[in-house]
C-alpha cells in the first residue's frame, strides 16, 4: 500500500509540474517508474528470509474428504463432480456403450471404473500423482452415483494445524514441505519447486496435490489445488514454537482376547509406534485394537507387504491362463524396445525367479549396499525403470541364490500387466479386492502410471487381515474360490533363503518364512511384511492370522511386529 500511495504522489507531482514537459514524456516517465516500483515490489523477496517453519489453520477438519458423484449416467451428458465446501470439479463427459468409464480431469488427473453388472455401483480409480485411490460409487436416488475421495487417506483430520517447513532458501531457489497436525497422513513427496515475483509454486507427486504461495512481508497465503481447481487456502504466519503434532487416542475395540500387557507396553511406549494389532482364530476376529489415533477406517501404508498381494494378482492371472507357466521368461512379456536387453542369462529369468527374489540381478545394487533392503533407488530416480533394472549386471544364475529387493516383483507387475486386457488396476480389482469386500485401499503406481508390484498398496488393517484369512483358508473367502489351492502351497512353498538379510529367512512366492520359539516349543509362520513394521502373520498350524501396522520408517525398529508377536501374542494363542 505505502508503494502505490507514492507511486499516486509521484504521478500527481509529474503532472502538476510545468507545462512544458511534453505529454508523452510524462507517460514514459510514469510509465518506467511504475514497472521500477513493480519490478521492486515483485523481485525483492529472498527466499532466504522465507527460510524456516511456518504455521496456519484449516477451516475445517474435512476440506480433504471429497465427495464424488456421476450424476445422470443414462443420459447423452452425464456430468462428473468433485466438491467440499465448494465445487471443485464439475463437468460433462462423454459416455461409451461398454461398461468402462474413463474421466479426464483437472490437468493429468482422471478417474476410471466399471458399472457393475446389476447397475447399482461404480467400482474404479481416481488417478491422482502416483496413486490410484479406489472409489466405491453407490447409486442413489435420481440415478446419481456418489462416494469419498481422501486424498490425505485418513477420513476425518483430528487437528486443523497446517504447518510448511521453507528449507535451504536463497534468491529464488528453495524447498518447501507440507505438514498436518494430523501425522497420520503419511506425509508428502514434494518437488518441482518454482518462484516466479512474490509466487512460489510446488506440487506433491505422491498425491498430485499443488501448492500455490503468495509471499507477503510476514506471512503467506497458500492454496491447495487439485489441478488448477482450487481445495482450500491458508494463511501462513512464522512459527513461534515447536510444531504439535499426532498424539490422538484411538477408542478401544471389544475383543475376546486379552492382551493387556501388550497395550501397557504400547502406552508407556516400549513397543513405539504401533498403529494397530489384530488377530483372528479359525476364520473369527478375537482381537482388534487401534493406538495413535487410528482406525479402522484408514488405510495404512503396507509398504513392501503388499508384495504378497502382487504375488495373489500373479496366481489369479496364471489361475484365468493368461500366462502359460512360471517358467517363462520375462522377455515373452516385454515390448520389443527391450528385447536387446536379452542376453543367453538373463533370458533365464522367469517368472518365479521374480517370485523367489532369485533373478540375479543386481538391480538393487546389492553389491555396493549388502545393508540396505529393497534399495529402489538404484531405478527409481532413472526416467525408465524397466531398462535400468535390466541393464544391472547379474550376480549369479536365475533360480540359484535369493536376495530380497524391490526389482524383482517391479518386473512382475510389468509382466502382469501385459497380459491383461484392461487396466492392471480394474483387474485387480475384479477379481481379488471385489471379491474380498475391500473397496477403501490405494495403490502407488510406477512413473508410467502402471501399479507397482514392488509394494506401497494402502489398505486398512481389518481389509489386511482378509487378505491373511483367504491365504490361510488355501485360497478360499466365505465359501468362495478366489485363489486356486495349488498357487497358495507354491507360495507358500520354502524355495531358497534370502542371502541379504540378517536372519537369512526362508522365502516363498513373495512370502517370508520365519520361526518362533514359546515355552520351548517352535511356531512357523508365513509372512507379508513392510518397512516401518507392516505384518502379516498366516500360523496355520495355530489357524491362526494377526496384523501389525507400525510407524517405524526411520528408528531401526522396522521389525518390532516380529517381537510383539513372540512375546506378547503367540504365549495366549497357545494357552
Amino acid at each position: 500500500m505505502l508503494i502505490l500511495y507514492n507511486f499516486a504522489a509521484i504521478y500527481n507531482f509529474i503532472f502538476a509540474s510545468s507545462s512544458k514537459i511534453n505529454q508523452k514524456m510524462k507517460i514514459k516517465s510514469i510509465t518506467t517508474l511504475f514497472f521500477a516500483l513493480i519490478s521492486f515490489t515483485l523481485f525483492s523477496q529472498n527466499m532466504a528470509d522465507y527460510t524456516g517453519g511456518w504455521e496456519g489453520k484449516l477451516n475445517t477438519p474435512k476440506v480433504f474428504n471429497l465427495k464424488v458423484a456421476i450424476e445422470n449416467l443414462d443420459s447423452e451428458n452425464p456430468v462428473f463432480k468433485i466438491y467440499n465446501n465448494r465445487n471443485i470439479v464439475d463437468q460433462t463427459f462423454e459416455k461409451t456403450s461398454n461398461p468402462e468409464l474413463k474421466i479426464s480431469f483437472s490437468g493429468n488427473h482422471f478417474f476410471e471404473g466399471t458399472v457393475s453388472e446389476n447397475g447399482k455401483e461404480i467400482n474404479g480409480f481416481i488417478k491422482s500423482g502416483l496413486l490410484l485411490y479406489h472409489i466405491k460409487l453407490v447409486k442413489s436416488k435420481g440415478n446419481t452415483f456418489t462416494g469419498i475421495w481422501n486424498p490425505l487417506m485418513v477420513d476425518e483430520l483430528k487437528s486443523l494445524d497446517f504447518y510448511l517447513s521453507v528449507e535451504n532458501g536463497k534468491g529464488n531457489d528453495y524447498q518447501a514441505y507440507p505438514f498436518f497436525g494430523d501425522n497420520r497422513f503419511t506425509g508428502t513427496w514434494c518437488s518441482n519447486f518454482k518462484k516466479e515475483n512474490d509466487v512460489i509454486s510446488f506440487n506433491d507427486f505422491k498425491t498430485g496435490l499443488q501448492f500455490k504461495g503468495e509471499l507477503f512481508e510476514n506471512g503467506i497465503r497458500l492454496e491447495v489445488l487439485l489441478g488448477e481447481n482450487l481445495l482450500t487456502e491458508i494463511v501462513l504466519q512464522k512459527s513461534t514454537t515447536d510444531w504439535n503434532m499426532g498424539g490422538f487416542v484411538s477408542p478401544k475395540k471389544a475383543s475376546t482376547l486379552e492382551l493387556t500387557e501388550m497395550e501397557k507396553h504400547i502406552a508407556k511406549d516400549s513397543f513405539p509406534n504401533t498403529h494397530s494389532v489384530l488377530i483372528s482364530k479359525e476364520g473369527k476376529l478375537v482381537y482388534e485394537n487401534y493406538f495413535h489415533g487410528y482406525n479402522e477406517n484408514i488405510p495404512h501404508d503396507m509398504r513392501s507387504a503388499s508384495k504378497s498381494i502382487s504375488s495373489a494378482i500373479v496366481g489369479i492371472a496364471k489361475d484365468e491362463l493368461l500366462f502359460a507357466t512360471v517358467e517363462q521368461s520375462i522377455f515373452d512379456f516385454l515390448p520389443e524396445k527391450y528385447q536387446y536387453l536379452k542376453d543367453s542369462l538373463k533370458s533365464k529369468i522367469d517368472i518365479q525367479s521374480l517370485l523367489t527374489m532369485s533373478s540375479g540381478l543386481d538391480a538393487d545394487d546389492y553389491t555396493r549396499e549388502r545393508t540396505s533392503l529393497a534399495s529402489e533407488n538404484h531405478y527409481q530416480p532413472t526416467g525408465d525403470w524397466v531398462k535400468t533394472v535390466l541393464e544391472a549386471p547379474m550376480m549369479n544364475t536365475p533360480n540359484t541364490e535369493a536376495n530380497y529387493g524391490s526389482a524383482n516383483p517391479f518386473l512382475l507387475g510389468i509382466a502382469m500387466d501385459s497380459v491383461v486386457s484392461g487396466p492392471l488396476e480394474l483387474f485387480m480389482d475384479q477379481h481379488l479386492f471385489q471379491k474380498l469386500d475391500v473397496s477403501n485401499y490405494i495403490i502407488q503406481t510406477d512413473l508410467q502410471g502402471t501399479p507397482y508390484f514392488g509394494g506401497g498398496m494402502y489398505l486398512t488393517p481389518k481389509d489386511m487381515l482378509k487378505f491373511g484369512e483367504l491365504y490361510l483358508a488355501k485360497g478360499k473367502w466365505k465359501g468362495r474360490r478366489i485363489v486356486s489351492k495349488k498357487w497358495v502351497a507354491n507360495s507358500f512353498k520354502e524355495y531358497r533363503h534370502l542371502e541379504n538379510v540378517p536372519d537369512k529367512n526362508g522365502y516363498g512366492y513373495l512370502w517370508w518364512h520365519h520361526t518362533y520359539q514359546v515355552n520351548g516349543e517352535s511356531i512357523n509362520s508365513i509372512e507379508a511384511r513392510g518397512a516401518g513394521g507392516q505384518y502379516i502373520f498366516v500360523v496355520p498350524e495355530l489357524k491362526t492370522v494377526a496384523v501389525i501396522t507400525s510407524g517405524n520408517f526411520r528408528n531401526g525398529k522396522t521389525q518390532q511386529p516380529e517381537l510383539i508377536f513372540e512375546k506378547s501374542i503367540l504365549p495366549y494363542l497357545k494357552k
